[in-house]
């Protein structure tokens, strides 16, 4: 096993647990973020609201973009409009789609900046 994931230290420093104890998050508030990166796991829903923070689309504008069926798109546009990362609007048969606020765009900006990023991996 890696040594790095076991504490050798025999003494608690309870001034430390303590004063993160404080800011630790609700139960709920943690599984609803654990949720959110659930739904960010997919790299299709990455790359649909990667199209979709660049300009609002349609299921068949977003499946043609993706080279993927219809049926596929709207699935995963479900999945984050249930999740509230997009939000839909109708204008006559159309339906189109759009990241729902910009929390979303800056989540999927962070994310790509982080996983761009070539800082030292040893901290």
């Amino acid at each position: 096993m890696d040594s790095h994931n076991f504490c050798n230290c025999t003494v608690i420093h309870e001034e430390i647990v303590t004063a993160v104890k404080e800011h630790l998050l609700p139960d709920d508030t943690a599984k609803s973020t654990a949720a959110l990166f659930r739904v960010l796991g997919d790299p299709t829903r990455v790359r649909i609201l990667q199209l979709l923070s660049l300009k609002e689309m349609c299921v068949c504008d977003i499946s043609a973009a993706l080279d993927m069926s219809q049926s596929s798109i709207s699935h995963q546009l479900n999945t984050l409009r249930t999740n509230r990362l997009v939000r839909n609007r109708k204008a006559g048969k159309v339906v189109y789609y759009a990241l729902d606020d910009q929390h979303v765009l800056n989540i999927l900006n962070q994310g790509i900046d982080h996983i761009s990023h070539k800082g030292d991996p040893s901290w």
